[in-house]
């Protein structure tokens, strides 16, 4: 074959055209509808969760004068779970939308404030642990790569994930709730 035939033959070749456009089409919309249900089963879910944890109080609010600050840190925050369950996600009051985060402790508590989402404050005597994990509510870090910080809300405990954009300062975080905690429990005992 010399190379004009074979050019001849190559732009002869055509793919076969569709015949069968309904078919086709009808695929597509198929396809588009089980995403759709799919999405929207999901969201029913999500909303039926937070009603069944309908019974949690609301959030918590900073105080006008929470005193001065010993730590901040910028992060995510990647939701809260009930403690000692990583994926018992709580969704009631936002606590389970992720977000960015500025995280302020002071005397008075974790100030936690979240654009686009709720803020909410946990005051130190609501305060129970700080530790390094690596998952919380479907987000699974690195060892030690998660700061997750357990705290008491109406008669549940709940653990809240987050990751600082600088990893280093989770050490600094753990030492310091934990050593504030301490503190308060020993008063708390010492004041019965």
């Amino acid at each position: 074959m010399t190379p004009l035939t074979q050019l001849t033959y190559a732009a002869e070749q055509k793919s076969a055209e569709v015949t069968d456009w309904a078919a086709r089409i009808g695929w597509l919309v198929g396809l588009a509808l089980f995403v759709a249900l799919v999405y929207w089963l999901m969201r029913e879910g999500w909303k039926w969760r937070g009603t069944l944890q309908g019974d949690l109080p609301e959030l918590p609010q900073a105080p006008d004068e929470p005193g001065p600050v010993k730590l901040t840190m910028s992060g995510r925050y990647h939701g809260s779970t009930t403690a000692g369950q990583w994926l018992d996600r709580i969704v009631a009051h936002g606590l389970g939308t992720r977000s960015r985060v500025e995280l302020t402790l002071t005397d008075a508590g974790l100030d936690v404030v979240r654009p686009g989402a709720a803020d909410f404050f946990v005051p130190l005597e609501a305060l129970r642990e700080a530790r390094l994990d690596k998952g919380i509510a479907g987000k699974v870090l690195t060892e030690g790569g998660l700061l997750v910080v357990t705290w008491e809300h109406g008669d549940r405990l709940l653990d809240s994930g987050f990751r600082s954009d600088h990893a280093a300062e989770h050490n600094e975080w753990v030492e310091t709730l934990n050593q504030m905690i301490n503190k308060d429990s020993n008063k708390t005992e010492g004041a019965r």
